[in-house]
């Protein structure tokens, strides 16, 4: 009986793409693109004919775009993640 389930677990994961490291990788990649366009938000004034020069502070100007950047490489790292050799 035992065998038989793990035939069915090894069939079960034979239908996923990635393993479960490249899925972690992907979801920590999401969370820091997404921590950088949160960071770039904002800025802005309410008054049209007033500027804000808090728009053009370090955080939106370097760190958000890096960060974003730095996601979307640990994005194509999950993807490339070679898969363990059971």
């Amino acid at each position: 009986m035992g065998e038989k389930k793990r035939r069915q677990e090894s069939e079960i994961d034979k239908n996923f793409v990635f393993e479960k490291k490249n899925y972690k990788f992907m979801l920590i990649g999401l969370a820091v693109i997404a921590l950088g366009f949160i960071l770039m938000a904002g800025g802005g004034s309410d008054d049209p004919e007033v500027f804000n020069p808090e728009i053009y502070n370090w955080q939106r100007i370097r760190l958000a775009p890096t960060l974003i950047l730095i996601g979307f490489a640990i994005e194509v790292y999950a993807i490339l993640l070679k898969p363990s050799g059971d």
